[in-house]
């Protein structure tokens, strides 16, 4: 099995560091070699030995139709002919733009970026410039991309590799980082009445799913806001995963609250590369060449990646979509909690919209530390069993999961059947 996953691991190791490009596709957290895909279609894989897989990693949330839907290739084959880039202006980034606008109410003015790590680098740089401020406030497990003065306890990467922090990163850049713990309000109040002055920004992820799936308390999320504004810092939610992935108008439609400056990736690229960020037009008049901020990139706004993105958005926009999405995901939460207590396994899950979180423990964790509590052994067994039986799962156990519109309901089924042969293969050691 793997064997030629196998022999183009080891010959990336010679040429890559660690043989791939994105850490946590090495498998150093569950062990074993990584697999190598060569095809996607709707929502299977297929491996470099032609094995077929249902996925739910879905290109980590970008895949929300499935995997080359045909319209959205079709928009992307269109687009490409005329030219993959220009480095100029194109009437697609205005239509981009003012679709982000209209489905984000909070975005009154965005900017197109390339990633979702240079679209939170950038809407924390505008939040310095715009308060005159240093001092940012993040979450414990909550991972933001790999800038500098974020790669402090964040989750994804640096939590699967127990290493919450990153060599290279100097300590004065992180100096002026707060870390709080995810959902303690408590400890979110003191900081404010201590340093409330002095705090540009609060970054968080508002359903956090880069320590696996983490749906903050309610009431938390008001204060939060509440306390921004009588403090004036900047609240930015990262929207990065969740965007268009939890609902239409992302978790900020779904709680009811506004944030300042919005973060977006993954869905609205439609599988190709593609982030932005945005927010009040106040906030967003200090972006050079308007105001002192600055920030470009040479890619921004990419025709054949705004093309996918213009599409995705368009299909996810039709009527139903979500409800339906929604229905699917929670029909494999609830199948597979349903499985594992048949087998005498500790085990819950949650979701939202068309992403969802499982856990070797006995209900879905609320913080990091909860997180970090849960049975990380028992999940590595499991994804080898799932891998086994051809169901795709990500390579760590802090990383939310995700379901397309093109899971159907005998696929659901089948991983539910998997599953339960896996849990029962567990429970006998």
């Amino acid at each position: 099995m793997f064997e030629q996953s196998k022999v183009l691991f080891e010959k990336s190791l010679r040429v890559i560091p660690g043989g791939v490009n994105s850490p946590v596709r090495a498998f150093r957290s569950v062990g074993g070699t990584p697999v190598f895909f060569r095809k996607a279609n709707g929502a299977y894989l297929w491996d470099a030995d032609g094995t077929k897989y249902i996925d739910y990693v879905g290109s980590w949330g970008p895949a929300i139709l499935g995997h080359a839907h045909p319209e959205v290739v079709a928009a992307v084959q269109a687009k490409a002919v005329d030219g993959l880039s220009f480095g100029a202006p194109t009437e697609a980034e205005l239509l981009m733009a003012e679709r982000l606008c209209e489905l984000v109410p909070s975005i009154e003015q965005v900017r197109l970026v390339s990633s979702g790590t240079e679209a939170t680098m950038s809407a924390i740089r505008l939040a310095r410039g715009a308060t005159g401020r240093k001092k940012i406030i993040k979450f414990e497990g909550c991972y933001h991309g790999h800038a500098d003065a974020l790669l402090v306890k964040a989750g994804s990467g640096a939590l699967t590799f127990g290493n919450p922090s990153s060599a290279g990163v100097p300590p004065e850049v992180a100096a002026d980082t707060i870390v709080l713990g995810y959902n303690n309000l408590l400890e979110l109040e003191s900081t404010f009445t201590g340093l409330g002055s002095e705090i540009a920004c609060v970054i968080i992820e508002p359903i956090a799913g880069n320590m696996n799936f983490i749906v903050p308390d309610a009431a938390y999320m008001r204060a939060l806001r509440s306390l921004c504004s009588k403090h004036g810092a900047v609240l930015i939610f990262d929207e990065v995963m969740t965007g268009f992935r939890v609902g239409l108008h992302g978790v900020q439609g779904h709680f009811g609250i506004t944030p300042d400056l919005t973060t977006l990736g993954k869905v609205i690229g439609g599988g190709m590369p593609m982030g932005a960020f945005g927010g009040r037009r106040d906030l967003m008049a200090n972006m050079a060449p308007l105001g002192g901020v600055y920030q470009a990139g040479t890619l921004s706004g990419n025709p054949v990646s705004v093309a996918a993105g213009l599409k995705t958005l368009e299909l996810i926009a039709r009527p139903g979509f979500f409800e339906e999405l929604s229905a699917t995901t929670t029909q494999l939460c609830e199948g597979l909690t349903a499985v594992a207590r048949e087998e005498g396994q500790t085990f819950s899950a949650a979701s939202l919209g068309g992403m969802f979180g499982m856990f070797f423990s006995p209900s879905p964790p609320t913080s990091y530390a909860e997180v970090m509590a849960s049975d990380r052994e028992q999940f590595i067994r499991f994804f080898h069993g799932m891998l086994a039986r051809g169901v795709y799962l990500a390579p760590s156990a802090f990383e939310a999961g995700f379901v397309s519109k093109a899971h159907t309901a005998t696929d659901i089924a089948e991983t539910i059947a998997r599953a339960s042969e896996t849990f029962r293969s567990l429970a006998k050691g």
